[in-house]
């Protein structure tokens, strides 16, 4: 049997302030994929933060929790791993 999957986005900056920036950015309005493509420093910044579908077992654990404790259409607040701050949209 497979193991139920979440499709995310994420933008990852090095500091929670950059987070907080980017969140208040969000908030106002402009779109997730744009902004991952600015701010983010993960190689998924290219396709707009998107990590595609995974199951649990993955990611990062905080990242992990974070992600699958959101709603479709919901963003986390900041989530920091030892890659530092991340922003999580869940789209599926």
């Amino acid at each position: 049997m497979a193991l139920p999957q979440i499709q995310c986005r994420h933008i990852l900056v090095a500091h929670e302030y950059e987070a907080r920036d980017v969140l208040a950015k969000l908030r106002s309005g402009e779109p997730f994929e744009d902004m991952a493509r600015i701010f983010s420093k993960c190689p998924s910044s290219r396709q707009g933060g998107d990590l595609g579908k995974f199951p649990r077992g993955r990611m990062d654990e905080n990242f992990e929790e974070a992600a699958f404790a959101l709603k479709v259409g919901e963003t986390s607040e900041p989530v920091r791993t030892r890659f530092g701050y991340h922003l999580i949209l869940r789209v599926g």
